[in-house]
């Protein structure tokens, strides 16, 4: 018996497992990979987990006027593996794709093939055993996979983003299966997220709309300077630079050897990466880019008044440090750090934050 997205009373009955997998496909609901049936029992199993009203809504495409309710992001992630203990992350994910600046509809249908990342920190990340360490942004954890595929599904079923017909995504990008990670917390130097964000005794995630991912890596970086001008160089490249907002994920070795001097805070480190990654004018004039205009340098901020020099020949990857999203992942060895560049041309998605409900007991 499969439970149907858009109401609870209406049910499909199937002879078997094998059937309800291929009605599944028949319906198309998958993302291309098989799917569990959404049986009503573990779809009520979902929603007890939250104890939200299954009507309640709690996420939408304000554009399209199409809305995802409690019940739907159940059905969602069932179909996704999610386990009841990971649904608790996946409506604070969508509860914060929906705010109002991060542009749901635009990053889900734009030809630039978003991938909606959501980072994990806090408590909760442990207690599901979701993925910090070795092979971060790539397969095998059912948490990290099944959170962030659930996400996509909803933009299928329920936002009805399909691609060729709404998402008009010129290449595609893997993250758009799942992207979803968790903070590593026993190798780093600096507040954790969900402290820096104000929640100290809560686990929160953090959405972004992001590119195409970059491999950044320097196995012969021997200071801080050295490690985070690789990184800043990454940032500044002519194919991402824009003023939209980053993701920084430095390995556990690369943070090491950025705070091996105490002196390099997540601040420090945050500013240094905003005043290295830029273009001169020049580059972009010859590729065929428009350079800043004088409002838009207007909005850049420095640290240190002394980096302004040279300001009207520079283009700057953001507008401040601020901008920079910065935490550390990843395995113990080996100097591979990330860096997620936004989606859009422009500023025209910021990232969000939410608490996750705790969620309920027995």
């Amino acid at each position: 018996m499969v439970t149907s997205k858009e109401s609870r009373e209406t049910t499909i009955h199937v002879d078997d497992g094998l059937s309800a997998i291929e009605y599944c496909y028949e319906a198309g609901w998958t993302d291309g990979l098989p799917v569990i049936p959404p049986t009503m029992k573990l779809v009520d199993a979902m929603l007890d987990t939250v104890g939200i009203d299954p009507l309640a809504v709690i996420g939408e495409h304000v554009t399209t006027r199409r809305s995802c309710t409690a019940h739907a992001a159940a059905v969602n992630a069932v179909m996704a593996g999610c386990l009841p203990a990971h649904f608790p992350i996946v409506i604070a994910a969508l509860k914060a794709m929906s705010k109002t600046d991060f542009n749901y509809h635009g990053s889900t249908a734009s030809t630039g093939g978003s991938s909606h990342l959501i980072v994990v920190s806090g408590p909760i990340a442990d207690e599901i055993g979701m993925n910090a360490t070795g092979n971060l942004f790539g397969s095998g954890n059912r948490a990290n996979a099944a959170i962030g595929r659930t996400i996509r599904l909803i933009h299928l079923n329920v936002f009805h983003m399909q691609p060729n017909v709404t998402d008009k995504s010129t290449q595609g990008n893997p993250g758009k299966y799942s992207l979803c990670v968790a903070e590593r917390s026993d190798r780093n130097p600096w507040p954790l997220l969900h402290e820096e964000f104000g929640y100290p005794d809560d686990s929160i995630v953090v959405v972004f709309a992001a590119g195409g991912f970059h491999n950044v890596e320097n196995h012969f970086a021997a200071t801080p300077e050295q490690a985070l001008l690789t990184m800043s160089d990454s940032m500044s490249c002519l194919d991402s630079l824009t003023h939209g907002q980053s993701v920084v994920v430095l390995s556990p070795e690369t943070a090491e050897i950025v705070a091996a001097d105490a002196s390099w805070t997540k601040s420090k480190v945050q500013n240094f990466l905003f005043a290295n990654a830029y273009r001169e004018n020049a580059a972009l004039e010859r590729i065929g880019r428009p350079t800043d205009t004088e409002e838009d340098r207007s909005h850049y901020k420095f640290s240190d008044d002394a980096l302004k020099e040279g300001l009207t020949e520079r283009y700057h990857r953001g507008l401040n440090a601020e901008d920079i999203l910065l935490f550390v992942g990843g395995g113990d060895a080996g100097a591979h750090s990330a860096f997620l560049p936004s989606w859009s041309r422009g500023r025209n998605s910021i990232m969000q934050s939410e608490v996750i409900l705790r969620a309920k007991k027995g």
